[in-house]
């Protein structure tokens, strides 16, 4: 069955200052990921194509990013870039990024609102007409929020009805802590009400929970979102500290074995394909 890594990075500590690259945990993948690694790791678990999200605030990484899936002859099939939210030319600069080299891959936005101290952020004026003109741009809005940031992620994708929304890693639930999972759950699933909203399972096995702990969440995604709105994703290289590539796709694809064929295609490939907009990909893989 075909697969599609819905969330993947690439990056050169040694060429971009990462500010979230600190502390011990990041001795794991503080050196180059590039697409070689990408290819030889996606050959090995059987993954064909994968869409490269932003890691940085940076409009020149996005650009990098166009031009570096342009040439990795279809592996990286859609690139989720960034541009600034708070900024009045947000239009501007995606017709600057759409013109630039690899251009027709940028398939979406994503900001760190987890960085972001106010919970309330994307409540903000500015914040709120940028993500307005993300979607008249026709480009999916990743949503990197921490749980306590999804009551205002879930005013602005009600708010914008026809827009597209992704949330990243399911807001990476809380898993040892039973208040703040409570938390959690009341939230995404106020998120998850809006159904151009979709999840990605990406990130789940480095947050340090049980497996008992980790099936209580999904059973409350699949809950919330139905197969039909999850997505396959890896969160690599980050993933490297809880296990490798392969057995990070096994385990993914093992936490969705009750799933039927049609709603494991769905989340393996075509969830993905639909979230994302990759036409082209799905007219030659169909």
């Amino acid at each position: 069955m075909r697969m599609v890594d819905a969330h993947h990075h690439l990056w050169d500590p040694s060429e971009r200052e990462y500010p979230w690259m600190a502390g011990e945990q990041a001795q794991a993948w503080r050196r180059p990921f590039t697409t070689s690694d990408l290819r030889e790791v996606t050959d090995e678990a059987g993954v064909s194509h994968t869409v490269l999200v932003q890691t940085v605030s940076s409009v020149t990484e996005t650009q990098d990013f166009l031009a570096t899936a342009a040439a990795s002859d279809g592996l990286i099939a859609a690139v989720v870039g960034w541009v600034d939210l708070t900024a009045p030319d947000v239009t501007d600069v995606i017709g600057l990024l759409r013109a630039g080299p690899g251009g027709d891959l940028l398939a979406g936005v994503r900001h760190q609102v987890e960085d972001e101290p106010d919970p309330d952020w994307l409540r903000r004026d500015d914040v709120r007409a940028g993500a307005r003109a993300v979607a008249e741009a026709g480009l999916t809005h990743d949503l990197l929020v921490r749980f306590d940031q999804l009551p205002a992620a879930a005013a602005l994708t009600a708010e914008l009805p026809d827009a597209s929304f992704v949330l990243d890693h399911a807001a990476k639930p809380p898993l040892g802590d039973q208040k703040a999972f409570a938390a959690w759950a009341a939230n995404v699933a106020r998120l998850a009400a809006s159904p151009n909203v979709l999840c990605k399972l990406s990130g789940l096995f480095t947050l340090g929970g049980s497996d008992d702990q980790l099936r209580r969440a999904l059973d409350h995604l699949l809950a919330v979102f139905t197969p039909e709105r999850l997505v396959f994703g890896t969160d690599w290289p980050v993933s490297v500290i809880a296990s490798t590539y392969a057995e990070t796709v096994s385990r993914t694809v093992d936490l969705v074995g009750g799933f039927s064929e049609t709603e494991r295609a769905g989340f393996l490939s075509g969830n993905a394909e639909r979230a994302y907009r990759m036409s082209v990909l799905s007219d030659q893989q169909h």
